[in-house]
């Protein structure tokens, strides 16, 4: 109870010491609101940005893997000429994919490029065109808000049939019912029979379907030619549940060698992605990135933190008279070094808080005038204050420590 007493007093004597002070106080604490906003607006736009960029990846879905020409690589030394004399996925290694595939749940085929869409005399140019197998549905989630799927038959027969984003009907059809409506893309006409639900905007700007137009491949086979580089052939295969994408990707690495009748000396010449090889690539790139704000935050915690260590110089010279007159009434070195310290982690606390009440502020701001989300999450306001108490601490103990050690007569009779 002493204890508990003791650290009571040096809280209330460092407490009215600051408020005597405030204009000092306020001067103090600005180096350290200045480094706590630089360190934690770095990691709340950062882990806001990592948050937002993996949900856009998340629609790749975790257990699908990519057939495709080019690798997802993130390496300073991509041997480019290498994948450019690489043949793109084509119809064959669908089919051998689909039939001899024992750990694939689904299957699809799909290019995808821009053109014109049309409708009356609206017209929406370079808009994304998506064209697959009728597996599609299978691999990729989506929801239909209006109308239907494509059936088997239909995505067979190449029927010219469309499924709309959310974003193409609104612009195109202005409020009206676009179901069985007539449209035109690149001067074919194309009957809509449904509406993907809204999804929204991504941070990567792809991977939504809300301004994008869903064809049949065999459709679009009429229109585009599927073989072309241009529009990036890929084969989408998802694992069944319960198999990991590791088996499903050495059981298509033996099919599509096989199929393409690659000696066994011979690289692959075709790549097989998964969402996981980008969050590796990101990972890489937001430590970097943590580390920069940490650089960047340091600087300006350092000044804040000279500032206090010298503004608590001062303080200590300035009560000399008063620590000699505690000490001769009994008072114990710890108490006066806690005094002192309590003094110095509350201004540093009090910075703290102010920086990171700006960048709450930030926040609101953003998130309310545009469509990027970022929150000041509670891992966040903690390392803040930690931060903040840790830098109190060591920019406080020399005064602290030196205002403990005075002798109470000579500080009795001190002079400032």
């Amino acid at each position: 109870m002493l204890i508990l007493k003791l650290l009571k007093e040096s809280f209330v004597f460092a407490y009215g010491s600051v408020m005597v002070n405030k204009l000092r106080t306020l001067l103090s604490l600005l180096g350290i609101t200045i480094g706590i906003f630089a360190i934690i607006s770095v990691f709340t736009i950062v882990d806001s940005l990592e948050r937002n960029i993996r949900e856009s990846i998340s629609v790749l879905g975790d257990d699908v893997v990519y057939v495709q020409k080019w690798p997802w690589e993130f390496s300073s030394d991509f041997p480019w000429w290498v994948y450019m004399r690489r043949p793109v996925p084509d119809l064959r290694d669908y089919e051998e994919i689909r039939r001899r595939s024992q750990f694939s749940g689904g299957v699809a085929f799909s290019v995808s490029t821009s053109a014109q869409v049309r409708y009356g005399s609206t017209f929406l140019n370079r808009t994304g065109i998506w064209a697959n197998s009728h597996d599609f549905q299978d691999i990729r989630h989506f929801e239909i808000q209006q109308g239907r799927y494509f059936t088997p038959y239909e995505s067979a027969a190449g029927r010219n049939l469309a499924i709309i984003g959310d974003e193409i009907a609104r612009n195109l059809f202005e409020g009206a019912d676009p179901i069985n409506r007539e449209i035109q893309i690149s001067g074919r006409k194309v009957t809509v029979i449904g509406v993907v639900s809204r999804e929204g905007s991504n941070i990567l700007g792809g991977g939504s379907l809300d301004e994008m137009v869903l064809l049949p491949l065999n459709f679009a086979r009429s229109i585009f030619n599927i073989r072309s580089d241009r529009l990036n052939p890929m084969i989408m295969v998802k694992a069944l549940p319960g198999v990991p994408n590791q088996e499903l990707i050495d059981e298509l690495q033996f099919i599509l060698r096989s199929a393409r009748r690659l000696q066994p000396a011979v690289e692959d010449n075709f790549a097989l992605n998964q969402a996981s090889a980008i969050t590796r690539g990101l990972d890489q790139i937001f430590v970097m990135i943590n580390m920069v704000g940490w650089i960047i935050g340091g600087f300006s915690i350092l000044v804040g933190g000279f500032g206090i260590a010298n503004i608590m110089f001062v303080s200590v010279k300035e009560r000399t008279n008063i620590i000699g007159i505690q000490k001769s009434l009994g008072a114990k070195n710890y108490f006066i070094l806690l005094q002192f310290l309590y003094e110095s982690v509350l201004l540093a606390v009090a910075g703290g808080l102010l920086g990171l009440l700006f960048i709450f502020t930030g926040t609101l701001l953003v998130s309310t005038f545009s469509e990027f989300t970022i929150t000041l999450t509670f891992s966040n306001i903690m390392l803040g204050l930690l931060v903040s108490a840790v830098i109190g601490v060591i920019a406080g103990y020399a005064p602290a420590y030196s205002a403990s050690r005075l002798n109470p007569v000579e500080a009795i009779n001190h002079t400032f």
